[in-house]
């Protein structure tokens, strides 16, 4: 599957109102400068020592979202 990594900061600026807030992502572990990745699902996954956790999820338009914020292509 293909991704788009990012930190935790940037992916605060791409949420949109019915995703994800900003006290969501500190609960479940992701700060500033986290290493999250999202899918072409939309799937949030967040770096962990051993593995990835999925967090939530983006809703609608995300694609265009990610690649605007972060400049980046799914790899």
């Amino acid at each position: 599957m293909k991704f788009i990594e990012m930190t935790g900061k940037t992916l605060s600026t791409i949420l949109s109102t019915d995703e994800l807030r900003p006290h969501d992502l500190e609960s479940v572990g992701v700060f500033d400068d986290t290493i999250v990745r999202v899918n072409e699902h939309g799937d949030i996954e967040v770096r962990r020592t051993d593995r990835w956790d999925v967090i939530g999820g983006l809703l609608g338009n995300y694609e265009v979202r990610i690649k605007e914020r972060t400049g980046m292509e799914w790899a």
